[in-house]
Formats: structure tokens, sequence, C-alpha cells
């Protein structure tokens, strides 16, 4: 059985290639040219995705996040790899292990 990749904080995380991005409102939307699927990101989402353009480790995007919004540390590690969990799974983000690298 091949089980589901996890995120872990050590993870290195950048936006995949292939994605037409737009700001509307003050939300990013996204089409994947790949899958043919639209997404509304949203605010936040959108700004993680801003953030992810370079590969950074969901750790050093947390405490960009802890830095720029009230929100427990704690909290957010938790909602970031989930958000991040679901653009993987959509294969939208690309994700490398920091240790093998």
């Amino acid at each position: 059985m091949i089980k589901n990749q996890t995120l872990s904080l050590q993870d290195v995380v950048v936006q995949g290639k292939g994605n037409i991005v737009s700001d509307m409102g003050g939300e990013k939307v996204m089409l994947s040219v790949h899958n043919g699927k639209y997404y509304n990101l949203g605010e936040i989402g959108g700004k993680i995705w801003d953030s992810i353009e370079a590969p950074i480790t969901v750790t050093q995007l947390v405490a960009t996040l802890v830095a720029d919004y009230e929100v427990d540390q704690s909290e957010c590690e938790q909602q970031v790899i989930s958000f991040l969990t679901h653009l993987m799974d959509e294969k939208l983000i690309g994700v490398e292990n920091q240790w093998a690298i």
C-alpha cells in the first residue's frame, strides 16, 4: 500500500509550473493548466503562494506568517501544513525533504 506523502516543517516547498494566477479583489485565484481546475486561494492563501515563489522551508513560511498576522504559531503550523497538503495533492506545488538535499 502506498501512503500519501505528508509534509513536515523541515520540507522545502515551491510553486509548481503551469499555473495562471491573478489578483481579484484582494484574493488570489489560480487556473491550473495541468488539470484544468480553478482555485480561489483567498487572501492568506495568496500570501502563502507569493511566499513560495522561490523554495522555502515550511518553518520559514510559518515564521513569516506569524510575524505578519496575529496568529498562534501552533495553529499557524497546522493550518499551513493543511493548506500546503491540499496544494500538494492537487500537484500545484513541489516538495523536497530538506535533509535529502
